[in-house]
């Protein structure tokens, strides 16, 4: 569960009001949260200022959905399988609300200074008058978020009756005895539940009355506490059907259902690897490419279960997983450089296994399965990288019984002492993106990504060892 953001939250200007009288006399004017998100969003629109920045993929297809419901000022449910980058545009929403909104100093539900909502917050703003004190939310605070789960009470997201408020004499019916839950916490703000199908039964019912009548009950006690907030859910399509964990009433409440997709092309996919993964080595472009390639057969392929889908994540931690193998060998090897190569890309079939819902006939054969599309992705990268080029320089190299030796382990100094000058190296180069003065690493990486490419389209052969290594010969 993450209740809020874990940046630290800025310091308000020291110029902004401290009490209500001060407020007002700044022309300062009350809105929603759904005005709020409107106005802000409609000022993006008409500045070209990006609305909803770090979000890839979906420029075409999801965000004008999700701009259209927050026009309209709906709750939205974005339904889609894992890794689909849900949660990450959920948070982007965020983004539209005002920097700073001031609140009655004090108050547990944020309560605007204009517009009180607990008794005690009425008391306290009828008897300080224009010297109420007021406080300021950052936008990084009106957040809330929820992982459903089985074991979600009512008190998590709603509340529940304090014993020791009641104990002090107070009615169950007074407000102030309840201690609130998540989403009345996070009133003035956006809160999310994901995976929302994962709530029980009975606790989807507790959010009826937030999504339409905007109140809560507790323990059968109505609360005339109109909160103000936008909600958004996430779930799997599975799920979210009259047939799976999600009850009618509930999906009847929200105003939009937004269905999100993985990347729909490949260069969408490199660019999102490139953006999340977090690289301990370089990665040339060619590999990033072929990871991209993979990603996209695995989601493809009939043996994976469709409905469970493969995350981006997937893609990401295979790029990762990729550079720490190049800083390995450069460890080991005591190079200066870490470059990764295509030797480095076979780790990704054992590491990343888990990561993929085989589907029940497949069982034992999963690394099998994974190793041979990463082949299929190396060979359509080769193909669409270096086709028409003519590589018979390095076919040359093995045609008289010579063996080039390679492998995670072989430096990029010794795979290079092996090759000495190749016709077509400059063209090869030129065309993986590598420049006309690459480093050794780039050029030991151009290079076997030739060897694997020739090897993969049946113009030479390949062995490997018992130690690890790869050889390439005629």
């Amino acid at each position: 569960m993450t209740e809020a953001t874990t940046a630290i939250t800025p310091t308000p200007p020291a110029d902004l009001p401290r009490t209500v009288g001060e407020l007002r006399a700044t022309g300062h004017e009350f809105r929603t949260v759904k005005e709020e998100l409107r106005d802000n969003l409609l000022a993006r629109l008409g500045s070209g200022e990006p609305r909803f920045p770090g979000i890839v993929g979906y420029e075409d297809t999801v965000l004008p959905e999700v701009e259209r419901a927050l026009l309209a000022g709906h709750d939205m449910v974005l339904l889609g399988e894992r890794g689909q980058g849900k949660t990450r545009l959920i948070r982007a929403l965020v983004g539209l609300l005002d920097e700073w909104t001031p609140y009655i100093a004090g108050s547990e539900l944020h309560e605007h200074p204009y517009h009180p909502l607990t008794p005690a917050a009425r008391r306290l703003a009828a008897e300080a008058g224009d010297l109420l004190p007021i406080a300021w939310l950052h936008r990084s605070e009106r957040y809330g978020e929820k992982l459903a789960t089985p074991d979600t009470s009512v008190g998590d997201l709603i509340g529940d009756v304090d014993p020791i408020k009641v104990a002090e004499g107070r009615a169950l019916g007074d407000p102030e005895t309840i201690h609130f839950g998540l989403v009345p916490r996070t009133n003035r703000g956006v809160f999310a539940v994901n995976e929302l199908p994962d709530l029980a039964e009975r606790i989807q019912v507790s959010l009826l009355n937030v999504l339409e009548e905007r109140d809560i009950q507790v323990r059968g006690y109505q609360l005339r506490l109109p909160l103000d907030l936008l909600l958004v859910a996430s779930a799997n399509p599975e799920d979210y059907t009259n047939r799976g964990r999600i009850i009618t009433p509930l999906k009847d409440r929200f105003g939009a259902e937004i269905r999100t997709h993985y990347p729909l092309d490949l260069e969408l996919e490199t660019a999102l690897i490139r953006q999340e993964a977090s690289l301990v080595a370089s990665l040339p472009e060619h590999l990033v490419e072929v990871l991209a390639r993979y990603t996209r057969g695995v989601r493809e392929s009939p043996s994976v279960d469709s409905r469970s889908g493969v995350s981006a994540r997937f893609a990401i931690a295979a790029a990762e997983t990729v550079a720490a193998s190049a800083l390995r060998r450069a460890g080991l090897r005591g190079e200066r450089e870490a470059v990764a190569r295509v030797c480095d890309t076979v780790s990704v079939t054992s590491t990343l296994r888990g990561k993929v819902e085989f589907e029940s006939g497949e069982e034992g054969r999963e690394t099998e399965i994974l190793g041979h599309l990463l082949r299929v992705a190396t060979a359509e990268t080769f193909r669409a990288r270096l086709s028409g080029l003519d590589l018979s320089g390095f076919t040359d190299l093995v045609a008289e019984g010579a063996i080039i030796q390679t492998g995670d382990l072989v430096s990029a100094e010794e795979l290079l002492g092996q090759i000495g000058t190749v016709p077509g190296l400059a063209k090869v180069l030129d065309r993986l993106g590598l420049g006309d003065a690459p480093s050794p690493g780039q050029a030991a990486s151009a290079i076997e990504f030739v060897l694997e490419g020739l090897h993969l389209t049946r113009r030479l052969a390949k062995e490997l060892t018992d130690d690890g290594r790869t050889l390439y010969g005629s």
